[in-house]
């Protein structure tokens, strides 16, 4: 048989086919890979099809033969398997700080590495729903410029801005350009926030990625390194309550026994607990106090209470106070 124009083309589209069209319960006859190669304006013989298969297991491509009445084909180990796949689209389906659009594009991208029936069941699986999303789009770009501006040691500028109660863009500084030099990127309350050192302050501040507008790349050469490398960002992590800026303090918490877990969660597995009685233990840890830390406090009742130090157990119970007055009213 002549050799189509095509046929350069074969061994490329062959494993196409198999990682498409194939899978453990869908296997493919050779009667059907020429069908389906045919679609691709390729001819090809039985033999040369065997011949093929092996070059592709040569190459490293998990080619499985099943033995039958006609014996089938399909790529059995793919580079992420179902399992993974459904997790990782879990994951962009959930995560706040992508876009519905884009959550969308990249599921339906995850979904065909898994080829044609598995895609199906990922895709019944995972939903994009009505929770909060962000809408800045931008957002799916800005974390690749700041991920090159850290690799290349310069600095970036931003617009940065917050909604008012007309869902109306209000930019921070009168509008001003911020320039910063970016140091880490930090998944924290489903939102990405930027560690970057800002000189205008001379210390290290957070901003929020998808409240970032007209971001760009400099070539001017990133500052605050020394001050940067003597932090630790995971400690910052977990100091800081919803990235809502405060004084850092040293805070000695006594906690019910019942909420080992969950301070364990939120300060690591390293931090100390010191018995304290038989329900209670004590556990002293640097945060940053807001108002987000009190409501944070707050939430948990009578199972955490501020000892010390005396000056943030007193705002503690002012902001409570303020609380009550407003429903007291």
């Amino acid at each position: 048989m002549a050799k189509s124009a095509n046929q350069k083309i074969k061994l490329l589209a062959l494993l196409e086919i198999l990682r498409q069209k194939s899978d453990e319960q869908h296997p493919l006859t050779i009667a059907r890979l020429i069908e389906l190669l045919d679609g691709y304006g390729v001819s090809a013989e039985r033999k040369s099809l065997y011949d093929d298969m092996e070059v592709l297991r040569t190459f490293g491509y998990d080619v499985v033969a099943v033995k039958s009445k006609q014996t089938g084909y399909y790529l059995g180990e793919r580079q992420f398997s179902l399992p993974e796949l459904k997790v990782l689209a879990g994951a962009v389906e959930s995560s706040r700080f992508i876009t519905k659009k884009k959550s969308e594009e990249l599921i339906g991208k995850l979904s065909e590495d898994a080829g044609e029936y598995s895609a199906r069941n990922i895709k019944r699986q995972v939903h994009i729903s009505n929770r909060v999303k962000s809408m800045n789009e931008s957002i799916y770009y800005y974390v690749d410029d700041i991920h090159t501006a850290i690799a290349s040691d310069v600095r970036i500028r931003f617009l940065y801005f917050y909604l008012n109660e007309k869902k109306e863009k209000v930019y921070r500084r009168d509008g001003a350009v911020h320039e910063v030099s970016p140091f880490a990127l930090v998944w924290s309350d489903e939102n990405y926030y930027l560690i970057a050192y800002d000189d205008t302050y001379k210390a290290l501040r957070h901003y929020r990625v998808d409240k970032m507008q007209s971001l760009s790349v400099t070539d001017l050469p990133r500052e605050g390194k020394e001050l940067y490398e003597k932090s630790d960002v995971s400690d910052y992590s977990q100091s800081v309550f919803g990235m809502f800026g405060g004084e850092k303090h040293a805070v000695t918490l006594r906690v019910e026994n019942r909420l080992a877990g969950v301070m364990l969660d939120r300060f690591g597995t390293d931090t100390l607990l010191s018995p304290d009685g038989e329900g209670h233990f004590l556990l002293r840890v640097r945060v940053t106090v807001s108002p987000t830390f009190f409501g944070w406090v707050f939430g948990f009742g009578e199972g955490v209470e501020i000892l010390s130090p005396a000056e943030v157990r007193a705002d503690f119970c002012a902001h409570a106070e303020k609380s009550m007055l407003s429903y007291r009213k």
